[in-house]
């Protein structure tokens, strides 16, 4: 599908602006995929392209992405889907589907590791490059831009925006602005002229109690605080922060695109449809959670150093419990047993539950990590047939092979929350 057809099937209004400004020293590039889960799923649903869209599901589920059209209906990310569906229930509602998403993204970090390698991603949808080196082989920034988002269109379907700046701080803000399906140049000469009329929570470290005590001392724009002495934002915020928002408000980002930061963890989480507090469901959940992630761990060529559990109660009290394996795995069924064992510790009874997670920590590259031998354990074993179990996946369906205790199991949950 073209860049044209996608647009076109997306409705009017579905691009955003193409500021094709003064490029010059402007190396620093953000790229964000649009509505990465939903675009990813209209792929194969091209009738729903230009209708309200939204991925998530259940009701004490949350959004996971939502397309443009029902974003303009209120709708965004991190929404709980019971607002979401009285927000706007015309949409359609997709479970999703997050092996299709992580094989999608390392299409696009392949291809922008083509680009250049200096590729720090950030999430499985957006990253930054530095394309200073690629300049005399590439063209101009606008040119390199173009070029990758032609092709993230032609090889995966989707579209992005990209911020080009000097900086990475002023790219990501740059890319926001674009979006959807759009590209915005911050001139070198033009960065304060840019940052200065915006509010200040487009700043990195400002929150919503950081926002508050801005505003108490009448601050509502980045020029707002560029124009107020340091010593005064450090008094009212901290040595560090007032410093750090102080130099951000000139435009001032030394940092450099570190490329190959690894993923920090690989986690899953589910809520239930209704608090429960039968064990044998719960164990059954953490099977299912484990194996999501056991399967993500191994499609993305790790192991994992630690495994953690997240349990929330009724009363949306959350606890986390971890355990330090003696060996890295990437094994499903040993990430379910550290994650049952890690449960069984809390020594809950008859404690209703809402939500539980299972998170893979420490990860490192699976072909420079030691594993233990076991005496007597056989030459092909779990992990063995759970890649042969992965390769069926792939190729007939995520639900083709499942461990038997899952098989036809009723169990009163929602769709994965991430």
């Amino acid at each position: 599908m073209s860049r044209g057809q996608i647009r076109r099937s997306s409705g009017p209004g579905q691009r955003g602006p193409q500021n094709y400004g003064d490029d010059t020293g402007c190396t620093i590039l953000h790229i964000d995929m649009d509505a990465f889960f939903a675009l990813v799923e209209l792929r194969s649903r091209p009738e729903l392209h230009g209708k309200p869209v939204i991925v998530g599901g259940g009701s004490r589920g949350v959004v996971l992405s939502a397309t443009y059209e029902a974003r303009a209906l209120g709708v965004h990310s991190a929404m709980p889907m019971s607002r979401a569906r009285r927000l706007a229930p015309q949409a359609v509602v997709i479970a999703p589907d997050h092996r299709q998403y992580s094989e999608v993204s390392r299409n696009v970090m392949a291809l922008f590791n083509s680009i250049t390698p200096l590729v720090e991603p950030l999430s499985l949808d957006e990253a930054f490059l530095d394309i200073s080196g690629t300049i005399r082989r590439l063209g101009s920034p606008i040119t390199i831009t173009e070029l990758i988002r032609s092709r993230v269109v032609d090889e995966q379907g989707i579209t992005c925006s990209v911020g080009i700046a000097t900086t990475k701080f002023v790219a990501k803000i740059a890319s926001a602005r674009a979006k959807p399906d759009g590209v915005l140049v911050v001139p070198a000469d033009q960065v304060l002229a840019f940052l200065h009329p915006l509010p200040v929570a487009v700043l990195w470290g400002v929150g919503e109690r950081t926002e508050e005590q801005l505003t108490r001392l009448g601050l509502y724009t980045v020029g707002d605080i560029a124009n107020t002495p340091i010593t005064t934002l450090q008094r009212a915020l901290g040595q560090a922060t007032g410093h750090h928002l102080h130099t951000l408000a000139w435009g001032i980002d030394p940092r450099a695109v570190t490329p190959h930061e690894p993923e920090k963890s690989i986690s899953s989480e589910e809520t239930f449809s209704e608090d429960i507090d039968d064990p044998e469901l719960i164990y059954a959940k953490l099977l299912h959670l484990a194996n999501e992630v056991g399967t993500r761990v191994r499609a993305a060529g790790y192991v994992s150093r630690t495994i953690a559990i997240k349990v929330r109660f009724a009363d949306f009290t959350t606890v986390s419990r971890s355990r330090t394996l003696t060996s890295p795995t990437d094994v499903t069924q040993e990430v379910y047993e550290t994650a049952r064992a890690l449960y069984d510790s809390l020594g809950l009874e008859r404690v209703r539950v809402r939500l539980v997670g299972v998170r893979a920590e420490g990860l490192r590259a699976a072909d420079g990590a030691a594993q233990q031998l076991v005496l007597g354990a056989p030459d092909h074993g779990r992990r063995e047939a759970e890649v042969a179990v992965d390769a069926l996946r792939a190729r007939f369906g995520a639900d083709a092979v499942l461990p038997g205790r899952l098989v036809d199991r009723a169990d009163p949950v929602e769709n994965p929350a991430q």
